[in-house]
Protein backbone atom coordinates (compact mmCIF):
# COMPACT_ATOMS: atom_id res chain seq x y z
CA UNK A 1 0.00 0.00 0.00
CA UNK A 2 0.81 3.79 -0.71
CA UNK A 3 1.57 5.80 1.98
CA UNK A 4 -1.25 7.74 3.41
CA UNK A 5 -1.52 11.02 1.85
CA UNK A 6 -1.54 14.09 4.01
CA UNK A 7 -3.82 16.70 3.17
CA UNK A 8 -2.99 20.07 3.59
CA UNK A 9 -4.52 21.78 6.91
CA UNK A 10 -5.91 24.68 7.68
CA UNK A 11 -4.45 25.19 10.76
CA UNK A 12 -1.27 24.39 9.62
CA UNK A 13 -0.51 26.86 6.17
CA UNK A 14 1.53 29.66 6.71
CA UNK A 15 -1.39 32.07 5.62
CA UNK A 16 -4.02 31.23 8.49
CA UNK A 17 -1.88 33.07 11.34
CA UNK A 18 -1.43 36.13 9.32
CA UNK A 19 -4.92 36.13 8.26
CA UNK A 20 -5.84 35.69 11.55
CA UNK A 21 -3.46 38.51 12.65
CA UNK A 22 -5.27 41.01 10.34
CA UNK A 23 -8.38 39.93 11.51
CA UNK A 24 -7.80 40.35 14.99
CA UNK A 25 -5.89 43.63 14.34
CA UNK A 26 -8.92 44.87 12.48
CA UNK A 27 -11.38 43.60 14.95
CA UNK A 28 -10.13 45.36 18.13
CA UNK A 29 -9.04 48.15 15.62
CA UNK A 30 -13.28 48.37 15.55
CA UNK A 31 -13.86 47.09 18.91
CA UNK A 32 -11.66 50.16 19.89
CA UNK A 33 -13.67 52.79 17.95
CA UNK A 34 -17.00 51.38 19.32
CA UNK A 35 -16.23 51.78 22.89
CA UNK A 36 -14.65 55.49 21.92
CA UNK A 37 -18.62 55.91 20.07
CA UNK A 38 -20.20 54.34 23.04
CA UNK A 39 -18.06 56.65 25.75
CA UNK A 40 -18.95 59.63 23.07
CA UNK A 41 -22.21 58.61 23.39
CA UNK A 42 -22.41 58.50 27.26
CA UNK A 43 -20.96 61.86 27.48
CA UNK A 44 -23.26 63.17 25.21
CA UNK A 45 -26.01 61.59 26.71
CA UNK A 46 -24.73 63.10 30.38
CA UNK A 47 -24.24 66.37 28.65
CA UNK A 48 -27.78 66.50 27.21
CA UNK A 49 -29.50 64.86 30.44
CA UNK A 50 -27.51 67.44 32.74
CA UNK A 51 -29.07 70.54 30.18
CA UNK A 52 -32.89 68.64 30.46
CA UNK A 53 -32.30 69.36 33.79
CA UNK A 54 -31.08 72.25 33.91
CA UNK A 55 -33.81 73.66 31.13
CA UNK A 56 -36.17 72.19 33.52
CA UNK A 57 -34.95 74.46 36.35
CA UNK A 58 -35.30 77.65 34.06
CA UNK A 59 -38.63 77.02 33.22
CA UNK A 60 -39.64 76.28 37.11
CA UNK A 61 -37.85 79.57 37.82
CA UNK A 62 -39.50 80.90 34.48
CA UNK A 63 -36.73 81.87 32.31
CA UNK A 64 -36.86 79.56 29.55
CA UNK A 65 -38.23 81.47 26.78
CA UNK A 66 -35.35 83.55 27.83
CA UNK A 67 -33.27 81.50 27.03
CA UNK A 68 -34.41 79.62 24.11
CA UNK A 69 -35.43 82.33 22.17
CA UNK A 70 -33.02 85.88 21.42
CA UNK A 71 -34.72 88.83 22.43
CA UNK A 72 -36.83 90.22 18.51
CA UNK A 73 -36.09 94.18 19.92
CA UNK A 74 -33.24 96.05 17.32
CA UNK A 75 -30.06 96.36 19.09
CA UNK A 76 -30.35 99.84 19.01
CA UNK A 77 -32.98 99.80 21.76
CA UNK A 78 -32.45 100.01 25.29
CA UNK A 79 -34.31 98.73 28.14
CA UNK A 80 -36.05 101.01 29.76
CA UNK A 81 -39.87 101.97 31.15
CA UNK A 82 -42.49 101.98 29.02
CA UNK A 83 -43.95 105.45 28.31
CA UNK A 84 -47.95 106.27 28.31
CA UNK A 85 -47.43 107.22 24.89
CA UNK A 86 -46.20 103.85 23.70
CA UNK A 87 -48.57 101.77 26.38
CA UNK A 88 -51.71 103.77 24.21
CA UNK A 89 -50.53 102.85 20.55
CA UNK A 90 -49.94 99.10 21.83
CA UNK A 91 -53.40 99.64 23.41
CA UNK A 92 -54.73 100.52 20.02
CA UNK A 93 -53.43 98.28 17.86
CA UNK A 94 -54.52 95.38 20.17
CA UNK A 95 -58.06 96.58 20.38
CA UNK A 96 -58.03 97.70 16.52
CA UNK A 97 -56.94 94.07 15.84
CA UNK A 98 -59.17 92.46 18.35
CA UNK A 99 -62.43 94.53 17.27
CA UNK A 100 -61.61 93.41 13.45
CA UNK A 101 -62.06 90.01 14.29
CA UNK A 102 -65.78 90.62 15.71
CA UNK A 103 -68.96 90.82 13.81
CA UNK A 104 -70.78 94.06 13.78
CA UNK A 105 -73.01 94.61 16.61
CA UNK A 106 -70.29 93.40 18.48
CA UNK A 107 -67.60 95.96 17.53
CA UNK A 108 -70.32 99.02 17.55
CA UNK A 109 -70.51 97.90 21.27
CA UNK A 110 -66.62 97.61 22.12
CA UNK A 111 -66.10 101.05 20.10
CA UNK A 112 -68.66 102.96 22.37
CA UNK A 113 -67.75 101.12 25.80
CA UNK A 114 -63.97 101.38 24.81
CA UNK A 115 -64.01 105.20 23.87
CA UNK A 116 -62.02 107.14 26.01
CA UNK A 117 -64.52 108.78 28.06
CA UNK A 118 -66.45 105.77 28.98
CA UNK A 119 -63.18 104.32 29.91
CA UNK A 120 -61.88 107.02 32.13
CA UNK A 121 -65.22 107.07 33.93
CA UNK A 122 -65.02 103.96 34.38
CA UNK A 123 -61.82 103.82 35.83
CA UNK A 124 -62.88 106.54 38.31
CA UNK A 125 -66.29 104.85 39.12
CA UNK A 126 -64.70 101.32 39.82
CA UNK A 127 -62.14 102.68 42.31
CA UNK A 128 -64.10 104.78 44.39
CA UNK A 129 -67.93 104.06 44.41
CA UNK A 130 -68.62 100.48 42.86
CA UNK A 131 -65.90 99.02 44.81
CA UNK A 132 -66.31 95.02 45.47
CA UNK A 133 -66.10 94.64 48.67
CA UNK A 134 -68.59 97.72 49.03
CA UNK A 135 -71.35 96.57 46.54
CA UNK A 136 -71.36 92.87 48.21
CA UNK A 137 -71.69 93.99 51.49
CA UNK A 138 -74.52 96.23 50.74
CA UNK A 139 -76.27 93.58 49.00
CA UNK A 140 -75.98 91.13 51.56
CA UNK A 141 -76.78 94.03 54.06
CA UNK A 142 -79.94 95.09 52.00
CA UNK A 143 -81.01 91.05 51.84
CA UNK A 144 -80.63 90.68 55.44
CA UNK A 145 -82.37 94.21 56.67
CA UNK A 146 -85.25 93.61 53.83
CA UNK A 147 -86.06 90.01 54.96
CA UNK A 148 -86.33 91.24 58.45
CA UNK A 149 -88.59 94.31 57.70
CA UNK A 150 -90.29 92.38 55.58
CA UNK A 151 -90.86 89.48 57.77
CA UNK A 152 -91.61 92.13 60.88
CA UNK A 153 -94.10 94.46 58.25
CA UNK A 154 -96.04 91.51 57.37
CA UNK A 155 -96.55 90.30 60.74
CA UNK A 156 -97.82 93.42 62.53
CA UNK A 157 -99.96 94.56 59.12
CA UNK A 158 -97.87 97.38 57.78
CA UNK A 159 -97.34 98.01 54.16
CA UNK A 160 -93.71 98.37 52.99
CA UNK A 161 -92.90 101.50 50.30
CA UNK A 162 -90.06 100.02 48.61
CA UNK A 163 -87.34 102.61 49.96
CA UNK A 164 -85.97 100.07 52.28
CA UNK A 165 -84.17 97.68 50.14
CA UNK A 166 -82.43 101.17 48.62
CA UNK A 167 -81.83 102.44 52.24
CA UNK A 168 -79.87 98.73 53.30
CA UNK A 169 -78.15 98.82 50.45
CA UNK A 170 -76.42 101.86 51.27
CA UNK A 171 -76.18 101.16 55.04
CA UNK A 172 -74.42 98.23 53.61
CA UNK A 173 -72.26 99.57 50.99
CA UNK A 174 -70.86 102.18 53.69
CA UNK A 175 -69.90 99.33 55.84
CA UNK A 176 -68.26 97.41 53.06
CA UNK A 177 -66.70 100.84 51.88
CA UNK A 178 -65.23 101.16 55.69
CA UNK A 179 -64.17 97.44 56.14
CA UNK A 180 -61.92 98.30 52.16
CA UNK A 181 -60.37 101.78 54.63
CA UNK A 182 -59.45 100.01 57.22
CA UNK A 183 -58.23 96.85 55.33
CA UNK A 184 -55.81 98.92 53.56
CA UNK A 185 -55.18 101.35 56.38
CA UNK A 186 -53.55 97.92 58.40
CA UNK A 187 -52.42 95.94 55.84
CA UNK A 188 -51.23 98.63 53.01
CA UNK A 189 -52.76 96.55 50.43
CA UNK A 190 -55.67 97.56 48.14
Amino acid sequence: MSSPEILPNPDNSAETPRVSAEHYENAERAIEKNEKLIESGERSAERAKIEALEAAISVEKGGAEKDRQPAKQSPARRRSVISTKEKSQAYAAQLSNIQGEMKAPQRAFSKVIHAPVIEKASEAIGSTIARPNAILAGSIVAFVLVLGVYITAKTLGYTLSGFETIAAFVVGWIIGTLYDFFKVMITGKK
